[in-house]
């Protein structure tokens, strides 16, 4: 008889610190994967939201798995503290932007690649940047790279709204993004495709919708909106969401799925979730009234992750968990980003 291992879940997290830890424990199927994958781990943009639980995450299970292969993250570190923390972590990291390109030829080559950087808040208003980051650059890693094993992040924006009552867009539907964020997104698609088609690359193309930390995220929007008694906008009815560290196992277990022609794959959690019932779950557990405003549309912006949940599994956190976590760290009143989301947005103009 096999035994599985379980992983133990906290009732709450206290700080930052705790977070880092619960998001980057690998499961036996993370450990199995990054023991299989054959040399160095390389992770462009490693400092946005999600690259520092993805590089502490992809490192343990290496240790772990009893290899000795380097896990190296690029970003700007615009943050020194950020680089200082993987340092510590045992990730090797690299100072680059990947917009010059003198810095980004002079990256080492590595046979497997995480590709997370781009470009959203701020979109509207400077789309030139936002094409220059989402399409121009990742053409230019696509060509760096082409030897390598890629995972791209992409996202559920290049799909259309689509009805409620078709369970969110599956990877066979139709491509119509709203607004240059979702155009340029689709764009870097694309031109990781077309590397594909022209050097044979093997890629996993992620549409990834939407992560939850406890810092960030769409329940940490709904939960502090109701905490400060803040107006919750319901127009986009419901959502998807995944634990950041579930969705961060999917993408070091998709290095081993990366083939030619690309694997597309949805990534998120199998609900959709009413805005309106986060907001009075929150409401329960703060034991406050939520107010609402707008009426919920008939269409929204929802991801089909069937086909992902067949390959790796259902994400491990619940969503009740998610929201007990998230109404504790409200209530404790922990460091957040100060990111929104924007997931009320309709018209593609971050």
């Amino acid at each position: 008889m096999s035994i599985i291992k379980t992983i133990s879940q906290p009732q709450y997290i206290k700080d930052s610190e705790q977070l880092e830890e619960v998001m980057s424990r690998p499961t036996p199927a993370v450990v199995e994967a990054m023991g299989e994958m054959t040399g160095d781990l390389l992770i462009l943009g490693v400092g946005g939201k999600m690259g520092p639980t993805l590089a502490k995450l992809a490192k343990r299970a290496i240790d772990e798995s009893g290899s000795s292969k380097r896990v190296i993250g690029v970003s700007r570190f615009s943050a020194p503290d950020l680089r200082a923390d993987l340092n510590q972590a045992g990730i090797e990291t690299i100072v680059c932007d990947l917009l010059n390109e003198a810095e980004l030829q002079a990256l080492p080559d590595v046979p497997n690649t995480v590709f997370m950087a781009g470009r959203k808040f701020g979109s509207t208003g400077n789309e030139p940047l936002t094409w220059a980051m989402n399409t121009y650059m990742p053409g230019r890693v696509a060509e760096k790279y082409r030897n390598s094993r890629i995972v791209v992040f992409s996202t559920g924006n290049v799909y259309p709204l689509t009805p409620i009552s078709h369970g969110g867009a599956t990877e066979t539907h139709l491509v119509e993004p709203i607004g240059e964020y979702a155009q340029s997104c689709l764009g870097r698609e694309r031109v990781f495709e077309h590397a594909a088609n022209q050097f044979g690359t093997p890629l996993a193309i992620l549409r990834l919708n939407y992560a939850i930390d406890l810092r960030y995220g769409i329940l940490m929007d709904i939960a502090d909106k109701v905490y400060s008694e803040k107006v919750v906008d319901v127009t986009m009815g419901v959502v998807n969401v995944i634990w950041q560290g579930d969705a961060n196992a999917v993408v070091l277990r998709s290095l081993m799925h990366c083939q030619n022609p690309p694997i597309v794959l949805n990534l998120t959690g199998p609900e959709i979730i009413s805005i309106r019932w986060l907001a009075t779950r929150f409401g329960e557990i703060f034991g406050k009234v939520p107010i609402f405003e707008g009426t919920e549309a008939d269409t929204a912006l929802l991801n089909n992750a069937a086909r992902c949940h067949q390959l790796f599994g259902y994400p491990r956190i619940s969503l009740e968990q998610m929201v007990q976590w998230v109404g504790h760290w409200v209530e404790i009143g922990g460091m957040t980003l100060g990111k929104p989301t924007k997931f009320e947005v309709r018209d593609g103009k971050f």
